[in-house]
């Protein structure tokens, strides 16, 4: 998992409230079994015209001109500004996986489903929760400044504005250290394989047959 630090990013705002997972990545898109190729079909009924399915060519697909994402204004932005019950819906983990593979390292919010929430730290993707007042506000500065950047600091746990302001947010402390890492639930126990290594030697040296067990 790819470590999360300090991030600076073009700010995207997603205008609309409960959000759910079959929005973020559409249902039809995890019948694969793979990991990755999910961020071209990130909001896949929204980005485009026509329906979506596994293995259409992007370029061949007929852009919605009106979706956020669309706009020239906000091509390679980085940070996702949304409202509320972000993330809702079914527990689809290929929802961080679209939204991290399209480009996204962070999304403010001042609520997200709460399996979501979880899932996004383990994908490293930072969600971070602020003020409906704070959010208020960012979606008005984004839409008054084009280009509008905000840079996330999760060491200082803080993000910084373009004047120099900073907003403080909450970030467990385990969750913050494996986001630093880049620890995903495999890479902690992996940390682990020395010992995992030496219990299995010694499980074989004191229970031989289970070396033919099935």
């Amino acid at each position: 998992m790819e470590k999360f630090t300090v991030h600076q990013g073009l700010v995207a705002p997603m205008d609309r409230e409960n959000v759910d997972t079959d929005a973020i990545i559409p249902k039809q898109f995890l019948k694969s079994i793979r990991k990755t190729g999910f961020g071209p079909n990130l909001f896949d009924e929204w980005r485009y015209l026509d329906h979506g399915e596994p293995g259409m060519d992007p370029a061949s697909r007929k852009p919605n001109p009106e979706f956020v994402l669309n706009l020239p204004r906000y091509a390679g932005a980085s940070v996702l500004l949304a409202r509320k019950n972000f993330g809702c819906g079914s527990s689809r983990e290929h929802a961080p996986w679209a939204l991290q593979q399209y480009g996204f390292r962070a999304i403010l919010a001042p609520s997200f489903a709460d399996i979501f929430f979880n899932n996004c730290f383990k994908n490293g993707v930072l969600p971070i929760l602020l003020e409906g007042s704070v959010i208020a506000q960012l979606f008005d500065e984004v839409a008054a400044f084009p280009g509008y950047e905000l840079t996330v600091d999760l060491p200082r746990q803080v993000i910084v504005k373009p004047d120099g302001a900073e907003l403080p947010f909450d970030v467990q402390p385990f969750r913050k250290y494996c986001l630093l890492n880049g620890f995903d639930d495999i890479g902690l126990t992996l940390r682990q394989q020395d010992k995992i290594k030496a219990f299995e030697a010694n499980r074989l040296a004191t229970k031989p047959w289970l070396a033919h067990s099935l």
